[in-house]
């Protein structure tokens, strides 16, 4: 039995399609049920259903033997404890900083609101930027609008967020999409299984190319 963790949103409605190929589909509609732990038709895997920003954690520790994530939450989570093994070429967005349109970052040390301490530090950093991080969960765009932060670093997709609230995005920290990420000790002792998943996504992700 493999253990598949999974969050809801735009990462599973990509990754259904992928898993439907490989022979997997769940007993249940996910957006729909309330349960937590959903078998596949096939009875041989489990869906864990969590927060996206969980699934490294439960793969790490071997909660779940297998886990999709977006290379923002793995880069943010950064553990040497997982094996990355397949880009999964789905729910593709940028982790970009972004401002009040017409206005320019001020000199100096900056304030930026982000839930991606991780990555913003390790960006402005490497830039020799001085900056102190608010964190923040969500409606990041509020924060340049009302002064709490000069600028923010979030996911952008369509910028449609962006521009109904008078941003617009300044730079690009990186590309992200879905990865498929395995827990190593599960690697070893569902090799076989884990294998056999690996290749199928493979030949799925290749076919929509």
């Amino acid at each position: 039995m493999l253990t598949i963790a999974i969050s809801k949103g735009r990462i599973l409605k990509d990754t259904l399609p992928l898993l439907a190929e490989a022979g997997i589909e769940p007993a249940e509609d996910l957006f729909k049920t309330r349960k937590l732990i959903v078998p596949s038709v096939c009875g041989e895997v489990n869906l864990v259903i969590i927060r996206a920003t969980d699934v490294p954690t439960f793969v790490e520790y071997g909660a779940a033997d297998v886990g999709i994530a977006g290379k923002d939450v793995l880069v943010e989570h950064n553990s040497d404890n997982l094996y990355e093994p397949l880009d999964l070429n789905i729910a593709k967005c940028r982790l970009m900083t972004a401002i009040v349109t017409g206005q320019e970052l001020p000199k100096g040390k900056i304030r930026v609101a982000s839930k991606y301490v991780s990555l913003t530090e390790q960006y402005f950093s490497a830039r020799g930027q001085q900056v102190e991080i608010i964190k923040l969960y969500g409606s990041m765009e509020l924060a340049p609008i009302v002064g709490l932060a000069d600028c923010i670093v979030d996911l952008v997709d369509t910028g449609n967020t962006l521009n109904a609230n008078g941003m617009e995005p300044l730079s690009l920290i990186m590309d992200i999409s879905s990865r498929l990420v395995v827990n190593k000790a599960s690697m070893k002792m569902k090799h076989k299984s884990i294998k056999a998943l690996i290749e199928k996504l493979e030949i799925a992700v290749e076919n929509r190319r």
